[in-house]
């Protein structure tokens, strides 16, 4: 009867410790591996449940793309808004003439700065009781229409077909052609042609570039490469003889003064 005894606490003992064994390793999330069947086995999950508020947030929240999406579409409209208005406004009908009408464009552009710059020249040394010389007026608007305005078109386009980069190097070259070449042959026929319309005679026109021509031209070695270099480095052929016109407002305020000087004493032959 004792051995029974012992026997039964000895099979209770060994119990005892499974169960202990098997509980302790459930709560540290590993299989039970014992085959007895009235303990529990956990299977530990591979995920953890997120709270139902992040699931709510993650569903209301913005895409990039659709940021992104929402900022061209903003921006295109404003592109657009600005192209529509360039094109209904007095430079989109300007530069649609400059497509069809090129020449005769600049041509008409250049008589009215020459005008307004002719104006302004005689309006600088004048007294207030001194009317305006219109003929001079009309001898430069003339003058622009006729001969500076073509030519800038011609200049322009040969520059850009001799040089048809548009870096560093290739605008020194183009502002060295205009200084040697362009700049000294329209000055001398603008002067030779003005004291001619004026009724000068052979010498008389020489005596003026004699005197008239170096200072100009110097002055115009200290005005014009800045003007030429933005004119040929930062705006398309298209639109180069009307920066040109646009900077050529101040020289011709000074080239229709040194025009308009008295006429020298001719050279005796």
């Amino acid at each position: 009867m004792t051995g029974a005894l012992f026997r039964n606490a000895a099979s209770d003992a060994v119990r005892i410790l499974r169960s202990h064994r098997t509980t302790t390793a459930n709560h540290l999330g590993k299989f039970d591996l014992s085959p007895r069947g009235d303990v529990r086995r956990f299977q530990p999950r591979p995920y953890f449940r997120t709270p139902q508020f992040l699931g709510r947030s993650k569903e209301a929240r913005v895409s990039p793309h659709s940021l992104i999406s929402g900022f061209c579409s903003s921006s295109s409209s404003t592109t657009a808004s600005t192209a529509s208005f360039v094109k209904t406004g007095f430079m989109g009908w300007y530069m649609s003439m400059l497509k069809s009408r090129p020449v005769l464009t600049k041509s008409v552009t250049s008589s009215l700065i020459y005008i307004a710059a002719d104006l302004s020249s005689q309006t600088i040394p004048q007294a207030s009781s001194e009317s305006y010389d219109f003929v001079r007026t009309a001898r430069m608007a003339g003058y622009g229409l006729l001969i500076l305005g073509p030519t800038l078109h011609y200049w322009f386009n040969l520059m850009s077909r001799l040089f048809p980069k548009r870096d560093l190097i290739t605008t020194f070259k183009k502002m060295a052609m205009g200084q040697t070449v362009y700049g000294p042959t329209m000055n001398v026929i603008f002067f030779s042609l003005n004291a001619a319309l004026q009724g000068e005679n052979g010498s008389e026109i020489v005596a003026r570039l004699k005197r008239d021509l170096l200072p100009t031209m110097m002055n115009g070695v200290m005005y014009w490469p800045m003007c030429d270099f933005i004119t040929f480095r930062f705006f398309p052929v298209h639109l180069q003889p009307l920066v040109s016109n646009s900077f050529s407002y101040l020289w011709t305020i000074y080239i229709t003064y040194m025009a308009g000087r008295e006429k020298p004493t001719p050279i005796a032959s």
